[in-house]
């Protein structure tokens, strides 16, 4: 599967101690119209460094209309963008 990140709208939570968890996205589909999936669960959180950059990746378990499926999410910290690196329906 090719891994080609996209750039989404996400509504996060950031906690006082620092933290923090994605709660919902919101995606562009190939006819241009608008998914949005919220997610269930954060299954796993790691840093990493993307072209020089550091990044929190998030594996996410995400749901629409009853379809569940997984997200990777990518939060650039220097500009504080997300992308969507990969979705396993």
């Amino acid at each position: 599967m090719e891994r080609q990140p996209n750039p989404v709208d996400v509504i996060c939570l950031c906690s006082a101690c620092g933290e923090i968890r994605p709660l919902r996205l919101r995606i562009e589909d190939p006819e241009q119209r608008l998914r949005r999936l919220d997610i269930c669960e954060v299954v796993s959180v790691r840093k990493a460094s993307y072209v020089g950059a550091e990044s929190m990746v998030f594996l996410c378990r995400a749901a629409e209309e009853g379809a569940v499926c997984l997200v990777e999410l990518r939060y650039i910290l220097r500009n504080h963008s997300w992308q969507l690196i990969r979705m396993v329906n």
